[in-house]
């Protein structure tokens, strides 16, 4: 639960709630005995559950607090209430770089107050052996005074002694400000990490604007490591030829072709913004946010050398999903036309025939594909601000019985969630998808504050495979509850398994509202979905980049192992399949969905 105004937390009163991360929730805190405000950082509990954190905790909070350098916010304290670790820092009041950056361009002044501060800041740092591990200029704090603060210090380190964390944005990095080490999930990182994002916070003020970004962060991690980058002066001419050469040196892919240290960077783009002649103001252009459809993508992508793989369909069956089909199942179409779409597990009648195509490269059998316009306007509706109108009920003679009885009940009852699920399972059963996921959604929208409504509306979608309507029903649980609440178990699993199993949907990419909600609510999950997506599309490196994420989020996510098993089948790497999926299939604590598929997949080694 969050803390309330009004609180007391040991020896500090809660004043108020100043934001929330992925990572923590910060609140501004009244410490009476000191008569002075101070800054409280809580973690989210789910770092508790691991039972050896608070230990690690404990011991990096201690080496934080021994940073002292007048541009780093200092660590006062660190305890925990209600199994709540918190770290107490100082209050700093003003606004974050990110926000005077929205207003205008820095000026010369400005940029180079900066890289004075940030850079000083992470020189001393590394002195000390510690990384920052998540530059960007919303941790970086401008007092009213101009004094700059570099904020969370070491709350990335501190995460990175829990195994049980939430967020990418906050454990890798975030995605436009990431470097290319830290997105594949590379362990052992250096300085070369923050001078990678301090060079992309660089390149944001001199530029106008950071170098990749895209629709998902993924998309972003992408570019970061494969996409060559975009030179500054072709986005900005006024950049001086001395500044962009140190852009592209602190930007380079490689760790050993970067400045050594941070010290070294600072002084060569001082050197060049000063032979530039500057004061310029920083970058003529202004900073709105970016679109892909907005902004120029560099398409040509670094050649990497790689293992050679099977070749697998675009579209290929997942083997897992030929071989749980015992006998024929009634046929549904696993495409639907009506906005939001949803995927189906395609069944074969003979499980051995149907992997035998995959891992011979041939097409599978597929059901047309529903337009992605269609798909996201459903997918929008996850979280409406009202109920929508209830949909036109097709033709009496259209209709077959057992659906019009439910849309009798459903007319008699229009403001019953309930009975409007009825109607839409219902039309589901009939094989009359668009009125299905049309009363779906309004029986979504009537129901939004009923989280037993939406517990069975997940439910009864995802009983009948119906992977992608079921995963938008445990959305809304999830933002019912709160994010970082206390889904219910039952929720949590089934979500899983709804996202796990659409996940190859060839349109996937294409819901961009369903993929963004996803990775909001649960970030873990989406990635592994990215991965499995990315794989079954033929994009290889892309799924191994996804998955290489997860492990260092989750090292032990069975969800992730289970990918790593069912890659390694459909490679037909059997050895490294039998290591990974043994031990899976043994594991209680998993849920028992991933323990049946390990099984189908262990079974289809020859």
């Amino acid at each position: 639960m969050p803390f309330a105004e009004g609180e007391n937390i040991g020896p500090y009163r809660i004043m108020e709630k100043l934001g929330q991360g992925g990572m923590a929730t910060v609140y501004k805190a009244y410490h009476a005995s000191l008569d002075r405000y101070v800054a409280l950082k809580v973690l989210h509990p789910a770092f508790h559950e691991d039972q050896s954190f608070t230990m690690r905790f404990q011991r990096e909070a201690r080496v934080v607090a021994k940073l002292e350098h007048p541009s780093i916010v200092p660590v006062y304290d660190f305890a925990e209430h209600e199994s709540r670790p918190y770290l107490v820092m100082k209050y700093i009041e003003g606004e974050t770089l990110k926000a005077r950056l929205s207003r205008s361009p820095l000026n010369s002044d400005e940029i180079t107050q900066v890289v004075d501060s940030v850079g000083s800041a992470l020189a001393y740092a590394h002195q000390q052996g510690i990384l920052h591990r998540d530059i960007k200029p919303s941790n970086v704090l401008i007092t009213p005074n101009g004094q700059m603060y570099l904020a969370d210090f070491g709350l990335a380190r501190i995460a990175q002694a829990g195994e049980s964390t939430l967020s990418s944005d906050s454990i890798m990095g975030t995605p436009q400000y990431i470097s290319p080490e830290q997105a594949r999930g590379d362990k052992d990182l250096d300085a070369g990490t923050d001078i990678y994002s301090f060079g992309v916070m660089m390149y944001e003020m001199v530029v106008g604007q950071v170098p990749f970004s895209a629709d998902t962060p993924f998309s972003i991690i992408h570019d970061h490591i494969f996409t060559p980058l975009p030179m500054p002066r072709s986005i900005n001419p006024n950049v001086p030829e001395g500044v962009e050469r140190v852009l592209l040196k602190a930007l380079s892919k490689e760790r050993a072709d970067r400045y050594a240290d941070v010290s070294m960077m600072v002084q060569a783009f001082k050197a060049a913004w000063d032979s530039a002649g500057v004061p310029m103001k920083g970058t003529a252009l202004t900073l709105p946010t970016v679109t892909a459809s907005q902004e120029k993508r560099v398409e040509t992508v670094e050649k990497t050398s790689s293992p050679a793989r099977p070749a697998v369909p675009p579209v290929a069956q997942p083997p897992f999903q030929a071989a749980v089909a015992q006998e024929p199942k009634k046929k549904r179409s696993p495409w639907p036309f009506v906005a939001g779409g949803v995927l189906l597990t395609l069944l074969c009648v003979f499980a051995f025939f149907a992997f035998r195509q995959i891992r011979l490269g041939r097409q599978a059998r597929q059901a047309p594909e529903p337009p992605p316009t269609q798909m996201v306007d459903t997918i929008q509706k996850v979280e409406p601000t009202q109920p929508s109108p209830a949909p036109q009920p097709p033709e009496p003679n259209e209709a077959p019985p057992q659906v019009q009885e439910a849309q009798r009940v459903a007319d008699a009852n229009p403001n019953d969630p309930f009975a409007q699920l009825e109607l839409a399972l219902a039309f589901w059963d009939a094989d009359m998808q668009r009125p299905a996921y049309e009363t779906l959604n309004h029986a979504a929208d009537l129901g939004m504050e009923n989280v037993d409504f939406l517990m069975e509306a997940g439910r009864q979608f995802h009983s009948r495979e119906a992977w992608i309507a079921s995963a938008a029903m445990y959305i809304r649980v999830y933002k019912h509850v709160g994010v970082r609440g206390d889904v219910p178990e039952e929720a949590r699993t089934n979500f899983h398994e709804a996202v796990y199993k659409a996940a190859p949907n060839p349109e996937l990419e294409s819901t961009y509202p369903l993929v963004d909600e996803i990775m909001r609510v649960d970030q873990p999950i989406g990635l592994v979905a990215q991965a499995r997506h990315a794989f079954y599309n033929g994009r290889f490196d892309d799924a191994q980049v996804a998955l290489n994420q997860v492990k260092q989020l989750l090292p032990n996510m069975p969800e992730a192992t289970l990918l790593e098993g069912e890659m390694n089948v459909v490679e037909e790497r059997f050895e490294a399949a039998k290591l990974i999926l043994q031990p899976l299939m043994a594991n209680l604590g998993a849920p028992e969905w991933i323990r049946v598929m390990a099984e189908v997949l262990f079974l289809q080694i020859p």
